[in-house]
């Protein structure tokens, strides 16, 4: 195995032509699934954009641990750590996806358990990109490599918790209104 080097003024791990193959997709994957969670998060919870943004954001997510696995293994055990992170977030995707498939039959908390999944995943993809790049990016190149791991987590679960919040209906004005929250969550 090659090691670290530089390509076109990024810092890879290998450059056997197979790691860079690898690399190719994994990488321009990766950054449709940012910007595709990104949307899907943003948009409205209705048929339209939501739905398709995260059909993207899953299917890249998928293509990107795929390569995750390819580029672990070429570089085990130094990428250990990434393929873990991976597994976390592909795996909470697809409980995430599954939720909202089968819609749990009836169980009426699949919406928490599907944004829950979505949420831990886009994290979970966030924390393996910093943990990854940090040392090489402006300014992250400053921080601590803890803030690598914990950042996307300290800033991710705070929105999930809001998400969730009003998502249960709590804080949600009423006809009359009065919020849920207020009212003890009755109508």
């Amino acid at each position: 195995m090659s090691e670290a080097a530089r390509v076109v003024g990024i810092e890879v791990g290998s450059t056997t032509p197979l790691f860079l193959a690898v690399l190719a997709v994994h990488v321009p994957s990766a950054g449709i699934a940012v910007v595709s969670g990104a949307v899907a998060a943003l948009s409205g919870k209705r048929p339209g954009r939501h739905p398709r943004a995260g059909t993207i954001y899953y299917w890249c997510l998928t293509i990107t641990f795929a390569a995750l696995a390819v580029l672990s293994a070429l570089r085990w055990p130094h990428d250990a750590h990434l393929l873990v992170i991976g597994a976390v977030g592909y795996g909470a995707a697809s409980i995430g996806v599954l939720a909202r498939r089968r819609r749990w039959r009836g169980w009426p908390v699949w919406p928490r358990v599907h944004g829950t999944g979505m949420a831990i995943s886009y994290i979970a993809l966030l924390t393996g990109f910093y943990v990854d790049n940090g040392p090489n990016l402006p300014v992250w190149d400053r921080l601590p490599h803890l803030t690598y791991w914990l950042l996307p987590t300290l800033i991710g679960v705070p929105l999930l918790l809001r998400a969730l919040h009003r998502a249960t209906g709590r804080g949600r004005p009423q006809p009359d209104g009065r919020s849920r929250a207020v009212t003890g969550g009755r109508p």
